[in-house]
């Protein structure tokens, strides 16, 4: 079977559904969509231009010729589509039910068809940062002390945790936020290593983090 992607858009508030049908228009079928927050003030989003920092983030799952085509087609014809500034980036997934993954490469059948576009992949990398509710100002303040730019914030909860605090002697509170930061790959080990140190899970903060690779990134607006 094809290789699985998960592509990862986040976009200006009320975009989502937007997003969804452009993507389920390239045989990219399957959604979830959660709100979001950007990590910018809003007077330095207004002074970039960047929109609004409420965000919708939709985590769409697709054959890998489904999203190498989606993104070549957000970058080029389809660029300024989309009604608003926003990233999309494309993860390689290592496992994914298997009746997903089967709906995700049958709509992407009708693509072979058609010569591929070579896309190399990204020196990026996708930070997820898990910390407690109300410390992801802190967080960002580090990962930008080490060159970060900025970061998408989305709302959960902490599900599970009684093992780890029984294992590291913490309590863990269940209220959660996850940042998502987009880097340059070089950028990644001193940022995580730098988030740990001073927002671990002994910390007030209680973060745990990991990284993904990037195969492809469009910007967007």
């Amino acid at each position: 079977m094809e290789a699985m992607k998960v592509i990862l858009s986040i976009v200006e508030r009320g975009q989502g559904v937007a997003m969804r049908r452009l993507c389920h228009k390239h045989q990219v079928p399957i959604h979830i969509q959660c709100a979001g927050k950007g990590t910018a003030t809003s007077e330095i989003m207004d002074i970039l231009g960047l929109g609004s920092s409420e965000k919708d983030v939709v985590i769409s799952f697709a054959a890998a010729s489904a999203a190498k085509k989606l993104l070549h087609a957000l970058d080029n014809e389809l660029r300024g589509h989309t009604g608003g500034a926003g990233i999309v980036v494309s993860i390689p997934v290592s496992g994914l039910n298997s009746l997903i993954a089967n709906l995700a490469a049958y709509r992407a059948e009708s693509l072979k068809e058609k010569e591929g576009n070579t896309v190399e992949r990204t020196e990026n990398s996708l930070i997820l940062v898990v910390c407690a509710q109300g410390c992801t100002d802190d967080v960002m303040a580090t990962a930008k002390a080490h060159g970060a730019r900025g970061g998408t914030v989305i709302k959960g909860r902490l599900s599970g945790r009684e093992e780890l605090e029984q294992a590291y002697e913490v309590e863990l509170k269940a209220e959660r936020e996850v940042v998502a930061i987009v880097v340059p790959t070089k950028l990644r080990s001193p940022i995580m290593e730098a988030i740990n140190a001073e927002h671990g899970l002994r910390s007030e903060a209680q973060a745990a983090l990991c990284s993904l690779p990037i195969e492809q990134i469009v910007r967007l607006g």
